[in-house]
């Protein structure tokens, strides 16, 4: 069994590339089980969240009755590690043979996951945003957010990059390693302005209370959300909502744990109806995306094991003896 670091997935993957995979694997798609939450609460107050997410390769859509893998990521997200210089959101991928059942891989989940989640997003963004879209907003100065400028920049013409946080030196410091990298990335202080501003606003936050106005955005502007993870979690309004055509990773997921997709259906601001497209039908030519350079788009993502798989097996195929 191989063990593979953080710094091994980064050189096993590219960022077109991992695109091009989980477009693949949304065309053809896996099994998938609605992956486990489990609140665990700790003696000091502080909860953690425990997260599992299976997936197997679906042999029936695939017509064969051998080979294929079985994976698991298994994830913690703890808030509070924040505030010790830690992430948080900590995890693991194991990878195991679809026939035998004997592991193969064990893979840093964080980097696995700040790669598929940066790439499904940029996915989206390829059926979502406009051709020219040229300037980003990245919202949020955490550990996925250098991936989500890059791998948005691997589908579109980006030109400009900006990075907002709550902490304008955390921001700095996201922008400093991105223009290290050959990125025109720089920090901003004003979230409103950006937000009129921007092509694509990609956001990362675990915020409840909403960071992205709709009133705000300018025709044409796509949103990508990828921070909250459930149902009391919101990056966006009820505008922004409004006036987006509305689309999702996987419909299972974002409807039972995506509060900016949970909230707006429960207060029926947002119709089940008005939810466009997954990725599984964007990618197979069921829906359209895009339809006009001035629409709004929104995309919501959670995260799918789907993704986790696709890139672990990618990730082993690249480093494998």
């Amino acid at each position: 069994m191989l063990t593979i670091s953080a710094a091994e997935v980064d050189r096993a993957l590219t960022f077109p590339g991992l695109v091009e995979t989980l477009r693949a694997a949304f065309r053809d798609g896996a099994v998938q089980p609605v992956r486990h939450h489990h609140p665990v609460e700790r003696p000091d107050g502080a909860a953690s969240t425990l997260l599992l997410m299976p997936a197997w390769t679906d042999f029936n859509a695939a017509g064969t009755s051998s080979g294929g893998h079985i994976g698991v990521k298994i994830v913690t997200v703890s808030p509070d590690n924040n505030a010790i210089g830690k992430p948080a959101v900590m995890g693991l991928y194991l990878l195991l043979n679809g026939a035998t059942g004997e592991p193969e891989a064990l893979i840093d989940g964080q980097r696995l996951t700040q790669w598929r989640t940066a790439c499904a997003s940029a996915l989206a963004a390829s059926y979502l945003a406009r051709e020219d879209a040229s300037r980003l907003l990245v919202i949020g100065a955490g550990a996925l957010s250098p991936f989500l400028a890059k791998a948005h920049s691997a589908v579109r013409p980006i030109k400009t990059i900006r990075i907002w946080n709550r902490t304008l030196a955390n921001a700095e410091k996201v922008a400093t390693d991105l223009r290290a990298d050959g990125f025109a990335a720089s920090a901003a202080s004003d979230l409103d302005a950006e937000l009129g501003e921007a092509d694509i606003i990609s956001s990362a936050t675990i915020a409840t209370k909403p960071l992205i106005k709709g009133a705000l955005l300018k025709p044409g502007a796509h949103v990508d959300m990828v921070g909250g993870f459930t149902p009391t979690m919101r990056e966006s309004d009820d505008d922004a909502i409004r006036r987006a055509r509305v689309y999702v990773d996987t419909r299972a997921g974002a409807t039972k744990e995506a509060g900016d997709i949970v909230i707006p259906l429960a207060s029926g601001v947002l119709k089940p109806e008005a939810i466009l497209a997954d990725l599984h039908e964007l990618a197979r030519g069921e829906k359209q995306g895009r339809q006009s350079s001035t629409e709004i788009t929104l995309f919501k993502s959670v995260g799918a094991a789907l993704e986790d798989l696709a890139a672990g097996i990618a990730v082993y195929n690249a480093l494998k003896p």
